[in-house]
């Protein structure tokens, strides 16, 4: 990795770092179904983060899948798709509630 790399990884560390812990503050004071899913997408966000960091530097390794004909890193896709699926389970649920409020 390149100098340039490390500064703008620990960067992303140190503000998904935040990101996470004030999701998870905001966890044990919720019980809002809308709002836990963004703290799912808030902490499962920051885990890629983390396994991206760890892949890069060589502590872990990504099985390849063949999908639709091409290799793909099974786990970076997962990790990629969940927290936008949880952000949109979010807001739906917080539609499906302010749709029943009027």
């Amino acid at each position: 990795m390149t100098e340039t790399e490390i500064i703008f990884f620990t960067i992303k560390l140190i503000l998904g770092g935040i990101i996470a812990f004030l999701a998870i503050m905001l966890w044990s004071r919720t019980r809002d179904f809308s709002w836990m899913f963004l703290v799912f997408a808030a902490v499962t966000g920051y885990s890629a983060l983390v396994f991206d960091l760890l892949l890069r530097l060589g502590f872990v390794t990504s099985r390849i899948v063949i999908l639709l004909g091409n290799e793909i890193p099974l786990v970076q896709l997962v990790l990629a798709i969940v927290p936008s699926l949880f952000v949109i389970i979010s807001f739906i649920l917080m539609l499906i509630k302010t749709g029943r409020n009027k």
